[in-house]
């Protein structure tokens, strides 16, 4: 099984590990996430009422308004990915993340959506900054 690590940036610390789910296209927050039940119902988008629940989330960014700080709120519901990997933040992913109290990085030295497929087993440590990615899923 091949293992790759990928340095990033910490919004926000901790360890966490579990299976990627990867967002080709970027996240839209009000109006567009049901926290309760961990999801996005976002028309269109690929992950569409796809659970989130302890899940790697990996995305490219944050769109629209500050309603994005809903995908923390999911962690009120136990709905929560383990942790986010995004590679632009911005002040509603640092809210987001201030919210959902899992590890979120950013500032990738490689960019983790040519690096990450979903169903790979990733380890993120935000208090160290990097992410180690196990591709085809959990190791031993």
């Amino acid at each position: 099984m091949k293992e790759i690590v990928i340095r990033g940036r910490a919004v926000y610390g901790g360890v966490a590990k579990g299976e990627a789910l990867v967002s080709p296209m970027p996240m839209m927050g009000w109006g567009n996430v049901k926290p309760e039940l961990g999801y996005t119902v976002e028309r269109e988008h690929p992950l569409k009422e796809v659970p989130l629940k302890d899940k790697i989330l990996v995305l490219p960014f944050a769109r629209g308004s500050g309603g994005f700080v809903m995908y923390g709120g999911t962690t009120r519901y136990g709905t929560n990915p383990a942790a986010v990997l995004v590679n632009q933040v911005m002040s509603i992913t640092i809210l987001m993340a201030m919210n959902l109290k899992r590890p979120v990085l950013t500032d990738f030295d490689r960019n983790p959506l040519e690096v990450i497929e979903t169903g790979d087993y990733v380890e993120v440590n935000g208090d160290e900054g990097f992410v180690k990615i196990y591709k085809g899923g959990k190791p031993g």
